[in-house]
């Protein structure tokens, strides 16, 4: 290269294979501590669901007062979720490469079963009449604590210390993770990258130019995407539906546990199977899965409905297998990989402002979706599962033709991912702020 002519590059070299270290019980014990915030954002969801209404007699979901609640709810739970900003980012920078997905998902495991836990609580306190709604809210705390504690003991990440000039300390902390001191590689790519990162005066702004387009194209369709699957129309309203479909009170709560329950042993799937099988067939194949159960659904209910008032036990029953499935599906493929992507493909100098942009547009969608399913449900009932089903077919093409394969490739060595993409590859510069003049002259010296 010519010396002086070029920008900061960062991580110039791939040095994957250079890494050392093994999956330490520190390392572990920290991400648990961390993911615990997952529980937090899980508890909120599933103890919005209407439990007063459950037990009512009667239920219309088009009522007025059940939009006001909800809306309420609505707003709280995303008041509560946006201090949720830095678990999956801090996951992703602690874990080892190679296993970085698995861990990365014990935010998704953590938040899945904080659902299941409101599920149960949920029908336990709607039993005390009339203070047990308040009774389950307050029980929120549990997991705020334990976060809380967590906080206290779990270190800070390798590359958040030497971001800021603690080197040495990031040093050990890194030999600690990794359980080796021959972590050179690896300490030498997260402080080239810091180097990058020190240079850049307005991450925000930064975010915007054009060699950071592939990630913010992801910061921003991931999560849009992660929502309109509708899988928080179905847990947020699971005993609504059930209820409509001729459920009882009690058995609307139990499919709404039930949904809780496939979808926190669902995401011990993609666990299992992330860091082998890679994001884009889990994503794709979630994808199909979720596209077929939705039609299968709308089918049922449209041919149903259409004469008669209420769905038979058996095609009722076939429903919640139905939906059941289409919830697993969501468990092992977007749910968790919703976060785990964006969380790991930015560069460090951008990474909060990118994780920032990522959790804004999933709450603002999870915002509108909340405040605005019950319309839809009433405006085109079975139609709902139709309308859901073509966006998880647009999303399921989106990443067929444009995320790559972000499997087994350390975090900071990410942006060669984007520069060997056959459609990404055209916007990305070669090299990092360097300006074409200056790419055409270091490859003519090299």
């Amino acid at each position: 290269m010519a010396g002086g002519s070029l920008a900061p590059i960062g991580v110039s070299k791939e040095r994957a294979e250079q890494y050392h270290g093994k999956v330490t019980s520190y390392v572990i014990i920290s991400c648990i501590f961390a993911a615990i915030g997952g529980s937090i954002f899980g508890y909120d969801i599933g103890i919005s669901e209407i439990q007063e209404l459950i037990s009512a007699d009667k239920l219309d979901v088009c009522d007025e007062t059940i939009l006001i609640s909800q809306t309420t709810k609505s707003v709280l739970i995303n008041l509560y979720n946006y201090f949720l900003k830095a678990v999956p980012l801090y996951l992703s920078e602690m874990a080892p490469f190679h296993l970085r997905g698995g861990l990365n998902m014990m935010f998704q495991l953590a938040t899945t079963l904080g659902i299941f836990s409101a599920n149960m609580i949920n029908y336990g306190t709607s039993k005390l009449e009339p203070w047990g709604w308040r009774l389950s809210l307050g029980l929120a705390a549990a997991p705020a604590l334990l976060m809380t504690l967590g906080g206290i003991f779990v270190p800070e990440t390798p590359n958040s210390l030497v971001e800021r000039g603690k080197t040495e300390e990031g040093r050990k902390i890194l030999e600690k993770i990794r359980g080796t001191d021959n972590i050179h590689a690896e300490l030498q790519d997260i402080t080239d990258a810091s180097e990058l990162a020190k240079s850049i005066e307005h991450p925000f702004k930064n975010i915007l130019k054009k060699r950071n387009r592939p990630q913010l194209v992801m910061a921003i369709l991931m999560p849009t995407f992660q929502i309109l699957t509708g899988i928080n129309s179905i847990l947020f309203y699971a005993p609504v539906l059930f209820h409509s479909m001729g459920f009882g009170g009690n058995a609307s709560l139990y499919s709404s546990a039930l949904t809780g329950a496939v979808l926190a042993s669902s995401t011990l799937v993609c666990i299992a199977t992330v860091d082998k099988w890679g994001r884009r067939t889990l994503l794709i194949g979630g994808g199909i899965q979720m596209i077929t159960c939705q039609v299968i659904v709308a089918v049922i209910l449209g041919v149903k409905f259409s004469s008669e008032t209420e769905l038979s036990k058996s095609f009722s029953v076939l429903v919640v297998v139905v939906i059941c499935l289409f919830v697993a599906a969501f468990g092992w493929s977007w749910g968790p990989l919703g976060w785990t992507v964006p969380s790991e493909i930015f560069p460090l100098e951008i990474r909060s402002a990118g994780q920032s942009i990522t959790v804004a547009v999933n709450l603002f969608f999870t915002f509108v979706i909340g405040q605005s399913f019950l319309s839809l449900l009433c405006a085109f009932k079975f139609g709902i599962f139709l309308f859901f089903a073509g966006w998880i077919t647009v999303m399921t093409i989106f990443v067929y033709v444009f995320l790559p394969e972000t499997k087994g490739i350390p975090i900071d060595e990410m942006i060669f991912v984007w520069r060997k993409h056959w459609f990404w590859k055209t916007i990305v510069p070669r090299y990092p702020d360097a300006n074409e003049s200056d790419v055409m002259q270091s490859d003519s010296m090299e």
